[in-house]
């Protein structure tokens, strides 16, 4: 597990990251979101030791990350930088092999071999890196972090330039990684794939806007408007609604029903809407995509 506390890192005058604190535990996803500027490189660069914060703490399981700690903590880390960083004249190979003798693996060749099968990268192993495509630098870079099965994953954007295929394959991978007890952080710009993969967000604008699960982030913004599908033509039963909701309306094939207390109120609409003839199929509340819940918490002043 990693938690970082207070989390705050200056540059010169300028603060891009400001007390910041959130844990990702064993088993889990963190999805980073914000948008550019927001710091979200800089706290994966604290978090994985690269860089030091002005203040706060990186702690790894009970262990706080320092200068003396760092050597030993790095190696329990698979950390995906914003920029793939491979040497352009070693073959993809060679740059793993680099990295599993970094890492200390006794036997490099089988983690290499089956990194290399993971990404689809075996036909590639023996070109440069130089002369991949960006795409194919991102697989590499991905194969690199995960060379060492690392029990704490800092990715940033890591389905970046990868195709839908591969975009799957590593969605899949990861949440293999999380099933065998991994911590994984990754910053994405990618909500959807937020939505898909993390069990929890956290909104980072300089400082951490909100932390929570994607349905409880979304659950913050409820419109207090009910959507009920009914079968046939849902105006025939337009009037028995509005006698307990007045502004009640058809959207399509939903009756959208403003209600000022939704639980307590949803029982009378639905009793109105069966003693009117209705075939009621669907009664749910109105709740916003991620997408609106990150836009209002970034932009609200």
């Amino acid at each position: 597990m990693i938690v970082a506390s207070g989390l705050t890192r200056q540059f010169g005058t300028r603060t891009a990251v400001d007390d910041v604190t959130f844990d990702v535990r064993r088993g889990e996803i963190v999805a980073l979101l914000g948008p550019n500027g927001a710091g979200k490189t800089t706290t994966l660069r604290m978090l994985a030791g690269l860089i030091a914060p002005t203040r706060g703490t990186v702690t790894i399981d009970g262990v706080q990350l320092t200068r003396a700690t760092g050597g030993k903590l790095r190696g329990r880390i698979g950390f995906l930088t914003e920029s793939p960083g491979l040497w352009d004249r070693l073959s993809v190979r060679q740059n793993l092999r680099v990295y599993a003798r970094i890492y200390g693996l006794a036997d490099p060749e089988r983690p290499i071999d089956t990194a290399l099968d993971t990404f689809d990268l075996t036909p590639h192993a023996d070109a440069r890196a130089a002369e991949l495509s960006r795409g194919m630098r991102q697989k590499v870079a991905l194969a690199r972090a995960l060379l060492h099965q690392p029990a704490i994953l800092l990715l940033d954007e890591p389905t970046s330039g990868l195709d839908p295929e591969i975009t799957r394959g590593v969605r899949r991978l990861l949440e293999e990684r999380r099933a065998a007890g991994a911590s994984i952080l990754l910053s994405t710009h990618n909500l959807d794939e937020a939505e898909r993969l993390a069990d929890r967000v956290a909104v980072l604008q300089g400082g951490l806007l909100a932390l929570d699960r994607p349905a409880a982030l979304r659950q913050r913004l409820t419109t207090g408007r009910l959507l009920v599908r009914v079968a046939g033509d849902p105006a025939a039963h337009l009037d028995a609604v509005r006698r307990i909701a007045a502004a009640a309306a058809v959207d399509g094939p939903h009756l959208v029903i403003p209600l000022e207390r939704l639980e307590q109120q949803t029982p009378a609409i639905v009793t109105a809407l069966v003693a009117s003839g209705a075939e009621v199929l669907e009664v749910r509340p109105e709740i916003p995509a991620l997408e609106e819940v990150y836009l209002r918490l970034v932009n609200e002043p």
